[in-house]
């Protein structure tokens, strides 16, 4: 089965810049940046606080995702993930509804995207903050930590769905964290 390992982090705007920074010192090449809209889905087989069934589009991709959290002592979290590419959002969105899937959460992000051999570092803006994510084995993960050697770096144990649901708004009963509109 397929596990993501990953720790995220807190940053302030100095340490993002600190860490966008340094990643291309330690050999990191940029993947690019991304915006990305993510809906989680809730119903009967899939409750929040268990398992993740989400839909995200990303400019003209999409891709529907269950995760579910393994536990874990230690601020590296572990999850099942399955994820597979979606040709046509609008279907699947009918398709989830009429199996009587509905959305629950929507969070919008900017996502930057690095990479050191198999790590993976994402720097991510967020409407209610800045977050880095180091995604790959834990030795690993903990490597680029110390190499990254960034002063007061806070581990965030809690999910983007546990922290929109904390900072986002309830819209006619779906909890949205979005960006304000481009003027």
């Amino acid at each position: 089965m397929p596990v993501e390992v990953e720790k995220k982090y807190r940053l302030t705007a100095k340490q993002r810049d600190e860490v966008r920074a340094r990643l291309p010192q330690l050999g990191a090449k940029c993947e690019g940046e991304e915006f990305e809209v993510n809906t989680l889905y809730a119903g009967d087989a899939v409750e929040l606080n268990q398992a993740v069934l989400r839909l995200r589009r990303i400019d003209d991709r999409a891709l529907l995702t269950y995760k579910e959290r393994v536990g874990t002592r230690t601020d590296i979290k572990e999850q099942l993930e399955f994820e597979t590419g979606i040709a046509n959002p609008e279907a699947i969105e009918f398709i989830l509804e009429a199996l009587g899937y509905y959305p629950a959460l929507v969070y919008e992000k900017r996502r930057e995207t690095w990479r050191i051999d198999d790590i993976e570092i994402v720097v991510d803006e967020l409407p209610f903050g800045l977050f880095m994510e180091i995604e790959g084995e834990e030795q690993g993960i903990n490597d680029i930590e110390n190499r990254l050697a960034i002063k007061r770096l806070a581990a965030e144990p809690l999910t983007y769905p546990r922290l929109t649901m904390k900072h986002g708004t309830n819209v006619a009963g779906v909890i949205e964290a979005r960006f304000e509109p481009q003027k």
